[in-house]
């Protein structure tokens, strides 16, 4: 087990340098820089810049440099720890995505929990009881949580809270603790706003887990040593949580490579609608505007996190699944 962490740590390495060049192309792959889409801004708005005045700005930016420069520039930067300034926001990169990260954090890890908690009894129970009314119940709301988009159900209970429990429209504070510093209140004041995006960002995961642990249990119950343990007597809760329930968690574990991507980008869209302070419109906004060292940065992060959570992934399962073993 050691020397297969060792090597996938090593193989590591490679694979984030090619994400960071790859994601370095793409980037600048749509026409024009930030200059581009800076100028047309200002020329909406009845402002022309100058030659001169667009040549310092693109020195300035470091936009006049060829491409393998500039890659080699911010690959240096992050190394030491500068993931370089965002044009847009005129602010080191770090501090405006740490800026956005505790809420963000916040929102995901809930949304996972909640996820989790409703998805596994829920799936566990219509796989036991398979083709029961429950069962019918469970598949019919969980194919009704996997086709409505995530933003439709946002505009939903933004309305339903708005009119029915009088919450304000929008982000994860009243207006008057918005800008507040932290407070109890102010803790509380979120806790009352933080199950709308919560349910929200969970619904989409919550269904397609239910339909994932209802199929794996359902295949485990239909295997011979489950009717072999259930022939010496073995009780059947016991039978049912010590082994399918076990071995269906398999799909859990391997796709918890995603989880830690998905918890720093969150529902961009969910985001967007529901005005929540957190990382994804950050990024949103830096791809429209081009800005390519904080939507990098954010890449980046993203490739970083994904590959150490397909590491712990194969590792939990590695240890969860005696049939897995890494040599």
């Amino acid at each position: 087990m050691l020397a297969f962490i060792v090597r996938r740590l090593l193989y590591m390495i490679p694979t984030l340098i090619v994400i960071s060049f790859a994601s370095f192309i793409i980037i600048q792959l749509p026409p024009g820089d930030y200059l581009t889409a800076y100028m047309a801004k200002l020329a909406q708005s009845g402002v022309d810049l100058d030659a001169s005045a667009v040549a310092a700005l693109r020195q300035r930016y470091g936009l006049d440099q060829p491409f393998y420069i500039q890659y080699l520039k911010w690959m240096l930067g992050m190394l030491q720890g500068n993931f370089g300034y965002s044009f847009e926001w005129n602010r080191p990169v770090s501090t405006l995505i740490l800026e956005r990260l505790p809420l963000t954090l916040i929102i995901s890890v809930t949304a996972l929990l909640f996820a989790w908690a409703v998805a596994l009894p829920i799936g566990i129970y219509s796989a036991v009881r398979q083709y029961s009314i429950a069962d019918y119940v469970f598949t019919f709301i969980g194919f009704l949580g996997l086709g409505i988009p995530s933003f439709m159900i946002a505009l939903i209970f933004l309305y339903l809270s708005n009119r029915y429990l009088g919450l304000s429209i929008g982000g994860l504070f009243s207006p008057d603790y918005a800008t507040a510093p932290w407070s109890p209140a102010r803790v509380l004041d979120l806790l009352k706003h933080l199950w709308i995006p919560v349910i929200i960002v969970g619904t989409s995961g919550t269904a397609s887990l239910i339909r994932i642990t209802r199929a794996n249990v359902i295949d485990e119950l239909r295997k011979p040593y489950v009717e072999t343990a259930r022939a010496k007597g073995l009780p059947r809760l016991r039978l049912i949580l010590k082994y399918p329930v076990r071995i269906a968690l398999n799909p859990f574990i391997s796709s918890m490579g995603f989880v830690l991507p998905a918890m720093i980008s969150g529902e961009i869209i969910v985001s967007i609608v529901l005005n929540l302070p957190t990382t994804g419109p950050l990024l949103y906004g830096a791809l429209l505007a081009q800005d390519m060292y904080l939507a990098g940065s954010f890449v980046m992060l993203l490739a970083i996190l994904t590959v150490i959570g397909v590491l712990i992934s194969d590792i939990l399962l590695a240890w969860l699944d005696p049939r897995v073993r890494y040599e």
